[in-house]
């Protein structure tokens, strides 16, 4: 029998749909629950097959029972190794090569010196930086926002330099972006789960946090809806996320990513409406089964995005049986030697 487990915090209505809708499913040898952590041994796992991951965003613990529990073979989703490396520049950046539109964006060294800093630890830092350069690339209004992290904290909408120097002198440790505002004309907020299951919802972020899935507007163009699925597979594919939400702010037909880190959406019924919630909960579980299926004891379950797993390839090492201080180099000759 192959255990499904789902890790949470406060969050109950999809959790529980999640369990339940699994277990009515009937598959064969495949059983679903919610998480119970108690000892937690190095190297030694709980023997779930897949675990979906709610909370170790929030719960450093958490991060690390599901490494562990990666190492013993359960497929952990999110992978909780790429999740800890993971941060929304990086994810600009990571766009900017794949060719999906996002804001300017620059990063910002934290206002105030990191503990156990001092001036000589940034030697090799400008100051200043060049401020009127790095607004004018931007433009204003803009928006200042944490490198790292989520759920509209810290996130400042400023409309000239006096505003951003007032605002950016509260930030403290935090390292910030500064980027670009995109009026749009469409918003879109995109499920993508497995790497291969989307659902595009119109989306209004000005509106009550209740009513951001109720906009009054007429049905999107085919061809917006395909470029967005696009670019919503083509996102998640290289970063690796099983479970994840893209935003999408449309200017002049064209969609930009505005926020696309998040691999811990929000799921609950009474905010992304039944119709949103009936479709997370059946692909979830349907992800969920298929991942237990193909899941194989002992062994990495992990999806590693093509950004990772390209350069592991690029960068493969010949496998030796012998401990590394025990393999010597291979001899070589030079031309030159070759020549005498």
């Amino acid at each position: 029998m192959k255990k499904i487990g789902i890790l949470h915090g406060m969050e109950r209505s999809f959790p529980q749909a999640f369990v339940e809708r699994i277990n009515k499913m009937g598959v064969k040898d495949i059983t679903a629950e919610l998480v119970m952590v108690d000892m937690v041994q190095q190297g030694v796992g709980d023997g779930y097959a897949v675990i979906i991951d709610r909370i170790s965003q929030d719960v450093p613990f958490y991060r690390a029972y599901l490494k562990n529990a990666a190492i013993d073979g359960t497929c952990v989703l999110n992978n909780p190794f790429w999740w800890s490396a993971d941060e929304k520049f990086f994810n600009n950046a990571l766009a900017v090569k794949i060719g999906v539109a996002v804001p300017k964006t620059v990063i910002l060294p934290s206002q105030e010196k990191p503990a156990d800093t001092s001036d000589a630890s940034f030697s090799n830092l400008k100051y200043p930086l060049s401020w009127e350069k790095i607004f004018n690339h931007i433009g204003w209004p803009a928006y200042m926002k944490p490198h790292s992290g989520g759920g509209w904290k810290s996130v400042y909408k400023l409309n000239n330099m006096e505003e951003f120097f007032k605002s950016y002198a509260e930030t403290n440790q935090l390292v910030m972006m500064l980027q670009e505002e995109i009026i749009f004309d469409d918003y879109f907020r995109c499920y993508c789960l497995n790497g291969k299951y989307v659902r595009i919802m119109q989306y209004e972020p000005r509106n009550p946090s209740d009513l951001r899935y109720v906009v009054n507007k007429g049905p999107a163009s085919e061809k917006l809806l395909m470029k967005v699925h696009h670019d919503v597979l083509a996102l998640n594919s290289a970063l690796g996320y099983d479970f994840n939400t893209v935003e999408m702010a449309v200017r002049n037909g064209i969609p930009y990513a505005i926020d696309f880190c998040n691999p811990a959406p929000d799921a609950d019924v009474k905010s992304v409406g039944q119709e949103n919630f009936e479709w997370v909960v059946e692909h979830a579980a349907k992800m969920a089964v298929e991942r237990a299926q193909m899941q194989k004891p002992g062994k990495d379950n992990l999806t590693w995005g093509t950004f990772v797993s390209n350069a592991a390839k690029a960068n493969t090492v010949t496998k030796v049986n012998k401990p590394i201080s025990e393999v010597k180099p291979k001899k070589t000759t030079s031309k030159i030697e070759k020549r005498r």
